[in-house]
């Protein structure tokens, strides 16, 4: 056989190959996201979720940990264990997501302020400082007044040690009072020991 005739029978087969590949998957009927339909007697193409289903990874029994809730209030204790790692892990996420606002000491001196965006508040303001834990973890999973959420950026266990670490900073911001005062009343007390020494 010729070289000529081979690649013609080659070409042949090669369209009739091309030929046979259908497109059913690729070119298959489908709405627009949020398109209206006559199929559904609610008119929408979007299903809604069928009640009492959870969709896998989402069952969340523990409402504390997720929501940062007891009986509708804020937790006043993290519902995870946290380690040193943790912690640290909370000032990566910190430096990261929460610092170019709040700053790195959360003294609310983050660069957004020296660009004229308006200032955060402190994290060592007594109103915070007093504030239940879980009120940092309900500001980071829905936002509050101009800060947006973080919950699609941050995850849960994220939020709860970045919370821990903020925790971290207020104690060392006010670490010196409290160290002042327990000094004070061992001095008062004539030593650790309540006077024996």
């Amino acid at each position: 056989m010729s070289r000529h005739k081979t690649a013609g029978l080659l070409l042949l087969l090669g369209t009739l190959g091309l030929a046979g590949c259908r497109q059913d998957m690729h070119n298959q009927p489908r709405y627009k996201p949020l398109a209206a339909t006559d199929f559904f007697g609610d008119g929408r193409s979007a299903r809604p979720t069928i009640e009492d289903t959870v969709a896998r990874g989402q069952l969340h029994l523990d409402a504390a940990r997720y929501t940062g809730k007891e009986n509708g209030k804020d937790v006043t204790q993290i519902p995870i264990q946290i380690t040193r790692a943790d912690l640290q892990r909370g000032r990566e996420r910190f430096d990261i997501y929460c610092s170019p606002c709040h700053g790195r000491l959360g003294d609310g001196h983050g660069m957004i302020v020296s660009r004229g965006l308006r200032q955060p508040p402190s994290y060592h303001d007594p109103r915070l400082v007093d504030a239940p834990v879980g009120h940092f973890f309900d500001v980071m999973t829905n936002g509050y007044g101009a800060m947006y959420s973080y919950a699609s950026r941050v995850a849960v266990d994220d939020r709860w040690r970045i919370a821990a670490y903020i925790r971290a900073l207020q104690l060392s911001q006010n670490a010196p009072a409290d160290v002042a005062k327990q000094v004070a009343s061992t001095l008062k007390n004539g030593g650790p020991a309540g006077g024996q020494q």
